[in-house]
């Protein structure tokens, strides 16, 4: 079985828009990830999504070519785990950094659904990614395992 990885760390400067990778990310109790647009109190601090989820929505979709890691907005990028299926409350600890899982799936951006959903008609995030609160400071990188805690 593959090990569970950090792929990317992606940030945005406006809400709205899709993210890019960024070397590492220091990451915030009761904030999320300092210098992205979302980072904030609540319980979406920090959003994951799997890059075989990316893989299985490009599937038979032919203009799907560009569609990679922040482009469904998510701030961590990971591989080797099927993060939808871990309960509310387990913790995650990647790099010196801990999460919380607080939120499993969203409703989508606005009535129209994001600019994904716009374009396709659906997008991953909002039935297989997942927000997590910050629990312990620290900074996180592309490479990183991450290492499951049960609730």
């Amino acid at each position: 079985m593959e090990k569970a990885a950090v792929v990317a760390v992606n940030i945005s400067t406006e809400k709205g828009t899709s993210k890019y990778p960024v070397e590492y990310a220091e990451c915030r109790v009761n904030h999320g990830i300092v210098g992205d647009a979302h980072a904030g109190p609540g319980i979406r601090q920090v959003s994951f999504l799997a890059e075989e989820s990316i893989e299985n929505f490009k599937r038979g979709k032919k203009d799907a070519v560009g569609l990679c890691e922040g482009k469904f907005a998510e701030n961590v990028t990971t591989r080797g785990i099927c993060l939808y299926e871990l309960p509310v409350g387990t913790v995650l600890k990647i790099g010196t950094a801990e999460f919380k899982v607080s939120q499993i799936g969203k409703k989508c951006h606005a009535d129209q659904g994001c600019e994904i959903a716009m374009k396709y008609g659906v997008c991953a995030m909002p039935r297989e990614g997942i927000f997590c609160t910050v629990e312990k400071d620290g900074v996180i990188r592309a490479g990183d395992s991450i290492t499951v805690v049960k609730p």
